[in-house]
């Protein structure tokens, strides 16, 4: 019995702690949607890291993952190489990787990083704006899968489920065969944008 309140008291302090730092452990994950139920993804105007403009539109016949992210974001690093395999090994089916950095200092902190990773996909620069027009990207990641007549056909918010998830949807909407399984214990997580 003595054990058991300051047991309750950490974890009442670990549960305050992860609500103030914007951390939680839900995930949102939306099965890839039948065709009738999707909608049009917002075409935007994002600059690239060589200064060319982007559009979505420009995109359009190919099944597209767009991930909104950022530098200081811990899932956001564990997702990006699943994106860059993803990139490899799809792009000559029609995929195409398309990353929108969401971090407030721009491409100051986002070219080195792009660097160091040595990321293999076109990464543009947000901005709230485009953020709105997805719904309040206010949680990161937020990945969004569009289908080749850029329709949103899957919305993974989080961490969630793994590089599994993402590859079966992917492959699902690309017409290929898959035989991927779910890896237990995967991490649902996600960070919201720090004040």
């Amino acid at each position: 019995m003595r054990n058991f309140v300051p047991t309750a008291v950490a974890v009442a302090v670990v549960a305050g702690l992860i609500a103030v730092s914007g951390c939680d452990s839900t995930t949102v994950r939306a099965a890839v949607k039948s065709d009738k139920e999707r909608k049009a993804a917002p075409d935007f105007a994002l600059k690239d890291a060589d200064g060319k403009t982007a559009h979505l539109a420009d995109y359009k016949g190919k099944v597209v993952l767009l991930d909104f992210w950022a530098t200081w974001c811990g899932p956001c690093k564990i997702e990006i190489p699943w994106f860059m395999e993803f990139e490899q090994k799809y792009k000559d089916q029609g995929f195409a990787v398309v990353g929108v950095s969401m971090d407030e200092d721009g491409w100051t902190v986002v070219k080195p990083y792009l660097q160091q990773l040595k990321i293999n996909y076109r990464i543009l620069l947000g901005n709230d704006k485009v953020g709105d027009q997805y719904g309040g990207v206010d949680s990161l990641p937020t990945t969004f899968l569009i289908d080749r007549q850029g329709r949103i056909a899957a919305t993974h918010v989080g961490l969630s489920g793994g590089k599994d998830d993402f590859q079966n949807d992917i492959q699902r909407l690309l017409g290929t065969s898959h035989t991927s399984v779910r890896t237990p214990g995967s991490v649902l997580a996600f960070f919201t944008r720090p004040n």
